[in-house]
């Protein structure tokens, strides 16, 4: 039997994304709804309650509307906005945080996808909490490197215009300076800290691609560790997840010339963990696809999950 899906907000650039990698599903039944009509409150709660799955690929406060158009006890809603990802009646979709995510991802009908760099940010972070290397006090910096894609259709359509290295824009660009970045809420209670990072994103005149960099100064952690005890506990954490791969420590042969390939991941739902550094300092850097397991794939991951499938259909990694 088919699985119906409706996607809420299918004009987006995650919700285009989710209705091309689902169209190609034999297993899936897309509902669409009258071009018209979808802005219309009453044709969008039909098609949301006629759904076994709905994601919702909306701004936050149009992604809260559509989840209260939702009577169908048996409807799936997988959220792909920030407006649910640390609400506790909501489960966080990153399952390779541990046993407890993917458990309650496989039984919840309200699923909160992750932020890209949030992502990307809690696969280097939070196995190092849960380890004790990182304490759960302390202040953490951070710095992204993104492709525009991240910032919607507005975005791309301005680096696309004239081409995507022209001007103002050849220039990788830092933005959130205010340290308010929407992610930051999930980066700190997904973390398992008591106080979000200090965070950096800057965005490139590349479409997609994305690589989260933690620098730690070692020597201010409990027990001085070594870049060897970070990689053993990451590579410890994700033995057997099928997404995420630990590279060799401090291994260059995935640099070129001594420059990381921030779009290495991109087209698949892989992200590449990495640590590098000496006995004083070291980075963890993780890299993925923004529009991948940043944000559709990720979605797509967990309705898998949730359905009881190989949580694998339809990815690549």
């Amino acid at each position: 039997m088919s699985i119906k899906v409706f996607v809420d907000g299918s004009e987006g650039t995650t919700g285009l994304q989710i209705h091309e990698r689902l169209g190609g599903r034999s297993d899936v039944d897309l509902i669409t709804i009258d071009p018209e009509r979808r802005k219309d409150a009453t044709a969008r709660a039909e098609c949301l309650n006629a759904a076994d799955v709905a994601f919702l690929c909306l701004p936050d406060v149009a992604a809260r509307e559509a989840a209260a158009l939702v009577a169908n006890p048996a409807t799936v809603l997988i959220d792909a906005s920030t407006a649910h990802r640390v609400d506790p009646a909501w489960a966080y979709g990153l399952p390779e945080l541990g046993v407890a995510y993917r458990g309650r991802i496989r039984i919840s009908n309200r699923i909160a996808v992750t932020g890209c760099h949030a992502a990307a940010f809690l696969l280097g972070v939070r196995p190092l909490v849960d380890a004790g290397i990182i304490p759960t006090r302390q202040h953490l910096t951070c710095f992204s490197l993104t492709g525009y894609s991240g910032g919607g259709k507005k975005m791309i359509a301005e680096y696309e215009a004239n081409g995507s290295a022209r001007g103002r824009l050849a220039c990788p660009r830092p933005y959130a300076l205010g340290l308010t970045h929407k992610h930051l809420p999930e980066m700190k209670t997904h973390g398992g800290l008591e106080h979000p990072p200090v965070f950096n994103p800057v965005v490139g005149a590349f479409y997609k691609g994305l690589a989260v960099t933690l620098p730690l100064a070692l020597e201010t952690l409990p027990g001085n560790p070594q870049p060897s005890d970070l990689h053993d506990v990451l590579a410890k954490a994700y033995a057997g997840e099928r997404f995420v791969r630990v590279l060799s420590l401090g291994d260059e042969t995935v640099l070129d010339n001594g420059f990381l390939d921030v779009q290495a991941c991109n087209d698949t739902n892989r992200a590449d963990v990495m640590v590098f550094g000496h006995g004083a300092q070291a980075v963890v850097v993780v890299r993925l696809d923004n529009l991948g397991k940043g944000a559709s794939g990720a979605a797509i991951q967990c309705m898998n999950l949730r359905l009881g499938l190989d949580e694998a259909v339809g990815l690549a990694d």
